[in-house]
């Protein structure tokens, strides 16, 4: 962030102390769910979204392309789900949300992913409707490695590799893969450029096809590359520095008006860590890190380019910088943990056109104009143990600046104190009940205060404010409870939670609504979760979780009667059937399933969407030369369906009545192969 903060992380790594750091353990608590060994299980794609969608059944998937698709978790996305990738912040740069925070780090890196639902990490600015976690491959000291390679229909290909080692005092990592995938057909076999052909006939936006030379282009290639150095400071201190680069080209969106030409981002992160330095200090850490995400989309590949002789390019540039110093000790039989959290966002973005016979690029205007949002919080935590009884209490205050350079638009301030209690009670060693309350803040974000679209259509081009500078930060007040029942070879879990969410940032699609889309509403998401595992035989598992939830506007939003909350995905049902046929093989089928979604906001664009029932196989053979083989059939019955609606906050193709829909993948044959050492 700047001089003073590495300063301070010179100073304390300076200091020294006696004791060994051990090992980190994560553990799965009744209310946090662990999705472990995704490199190795999810080897279909880099999509992180897609693995999160199909292990858990809260998590519902935003289709959007092959690639780099978003999520929701109950009910709630974009800045209420608060992401981080080994403790960093990466925000998106596309307004349109095509880069979410989960698409900056691939399945093939990833250790695993921590879920934490509802209001309750503290320790995280703006985490609404829950954090997700994600954890990068560990170092190793004995020299390792892996290497795959995998294809899959539609002209899927990835190559990966990781190789980490060292010695007593420095290990080191690194990691790199390379995919690219043509566009995948739905069940009717229909490509991405077929799919947007077959709305846009005898539509006013048929302009925004693919053209001629582009309508078969390949839909996406992606690159990432990772490094860590991790060092043994002290027997009880340790430093660890880590880069990522991700570069994505050419990923195409057929449901909006652009593609995105490249997406990169890169990640630089610092970690010190200390143990035992005295009476107050049982856990020392601090980390800075600083993302940058630089993300161009454009029509640049649809017809619309040709016919205008010229092409709109949308750039948009995101930086985050980030320090957070915790520290926590034992005092009276409770750990208490604290520590400052602090945080910078810049925010930029122009509209350009280019114009194809001279290649000459004119500047449109601003849409988000250098727009800094600097946060600074301290928070706290206390975790003590009363015989059965497990408590957690932990408070937060943020102070938040947002900060623009355009002059026709207002600074904002905001501050908040969030609060939450979670107890656990352990009424046998094999049952677990649970409550938890809590109250969490998030800001609005630039985009939602100050995005400006433009009219080019007339001369003068019209500038149009699409953001609300008058927005107030969204607080959720939320109840979650439920248990936790083991069986000598099975479980149940049972979590239900009530939400009401205060000043809600909503977006109001009405046409008479010409500017400020974004309103503050009141409204209420409820639902609940039951899973259960069954183990009939050391070699036959299953596995099954049903999510429900739903949502409803308290306040209307200005000119609209419809009380359904957008994006309250339907009943959801996600199960497994695993049989190990002996020692180093595996076989399972598991089945995603979704009701007819007849709840939507239609005002806001919403359409009632079929219910949808899929059947997934997959295969594992492990071989004693270090070779793994996995072969998997996703979406065996070659349905054509549809799980992502059209809520306008999104601008999505339409024609002026009902918007474009994109239809998941038909039947997607896949085959990996990886060799470890």
């Amino acid at each position: 962030m700047n001089k003073k903060i590495y300063l301070l992380a010179i100073c304390i790594v300076a200091l020294n102390a006696e004791t060994d750091l051990g090992t980190i353990e994560v553990s799965e608590r009744v209310n946090v769910k662990v999705v472990e060994n995704i490199s190795g299980e999810e080897v279909k794609s880099a999509d992180l979204a897609e693995a999160l969608n199909k292990n858990i059944p809260s998590i519902s998937l935003i289709r959007r392309s092959g690639i780099a698709n978003d999520i929701m978790l109950r009910g709630q996305k974009r800045d209420n789900i608060k992401v981080t990738i080994d403790g960093t912040v990466v925000c998106g740069a596309c307004v349109n949300r095509m880069d979410p925070p989960t698409s900056h780090v691939v399945t093939h890196a990833i250790e695993n992913v921590e879920v934490l639902e509802g209001p309750f990490d503290i320790e995280e600015f703006g985490s609404l409707s829950g954090s997700i976690k994600i954890k990068t491959k560990k170092l190793t000291e004995k020299f390792s490695g892996e290497f795959g390679i995998n294809a899959g229909s539609y002209g899927y290909q990835k190559f990966s590799t990781t190789l980490s080692g060292g010695n007593d005092f420095i290990k080191v990592l690194f990691s790199a893969s390379k995919e690219k995938g043509e566009q995948y057909e739905d069940g009717d076999g229909n490509t991405f450029s077929t799919q947007l052909s077959n709305y846009t006939t005898g539509t006013k936006v048929g302009g925004f096809n693919y053209s001629n030379t582009n309508k078969n282009m390949d839909a996406f290639e992606k690159t990432m590359y990772m490094g860590k150095i991790f060092i043994d400071i002290t027997e009880n201190q340790e430093l660890k520095l880590s880069y990522t680069a991700n570069r994505s080209e050419n990923v195409l969106y057929p449901s909006s008006k652009m593609d995105a030409i490249w997406d990169d981002s890169d990640i630089m992160n610092l970690e010190y860590s200390a143990k035992n330095l005295g009476a107050y200090s049982k856990n020392l850490h601090l980390q800075i890190y600083n993302s940058e995400v630089d993300h161009p989309m454009s029509t640049e590949y649809r017809q619309v380019a040709l016919s205008k002789g010229a092409f709109m390019t949308h750039h948009l540039t995101t930086e985050m910088s980030g320090l957070k110093l915790k520290n926590s000790f034992d005092l009276w039989d409770t750990t208490i943990t604290y520590g400052l959290d602090a945080s910078k966002r810049n925010w930029d973005g122009k509209y350009t056109s280019t114009n194809l016979t001279t290649n000459m690029v004119k500047t449109i205007g601003q849409s988000i104009d250098d727009v800094d949002t600097e946060n600074r919080a301290f928070f706290m935590k206390f975790e003590k143990n009363f015989g059965k009884m497990d408590i957690e209490v932990g408070t937060r205050y943020d102070d938040t600046t947002i900060e623009t350079a355009s002059n026709s638009e207002k600074d904002r301030e905001f501050d908040s104190v969030s609060g939450s209690i979670f107890t656990t009670y352990n009424a046998d060693k094999d049952t677990k009940y649970f409550f938890g309350i809590g109250k969490s803040s998030r800001v609005p974000d630039a985009r939602e205060l100050y995005n400006v679209r433009y009219n080019t259509t007339v001369k003068p081009v019209v500038r149009i404010l699409n953001g609300n500078p008058d927005l107030e930060q969204t607080t959720n007040y939320e109840i979650d409870l439920g248990f936790e029942k083991k069986f000598e070879n099975s479980k149940v879990k049972f979590k239900a939670f009530y939400s009401k969410l205060e000043d809600y940032i909503y977006y109001n699609g009405n046409p008479s609504i010409k500017k400020n889309n974004f309103e503050n509403i009141d409204a209420t998401i409820y639902g609940a979760e039951l899973s259960t595992s069954y183990m009939p035989t050391d070699d036959l598992y299953f596995d099954i979780g049903i999510s429900y939830k739903k949502g409803e506007k308290d306040t209307l939003t200005t000119g609209q009667s419809d009380t359904d909350l957008a994006e309250i995905t339907p009943l959801k049902l996600n199960a497994s059937v695993t049989y190990d046929y002996d020692e180093d093989g595996e076989i399972e089928l598991s089945f995603v399933a979704g009701s007819r979604w007849d709840s939507v906001d239609e005002e806001n664009g919403e359409q009632t969407l079929a219910g949808y029932g899929i059947v997934n196989f997959k295969t594992t053979r492990e071989f004693d030369n270090g070779m793994k083989m996995t072969i998997g059939i996703d979406n065996l019955l070659d349905k054509t369906y549809t799980t992502t609606n059209t809520y306008k906050d999104l601008i999505l193709m339409t024609d002026g009545s009902d918007t474009m829909l994109i239809n998941e993948p038909g039947r997607y044959i896949y085959a990996n192969m990886k060799y470890t050492f």
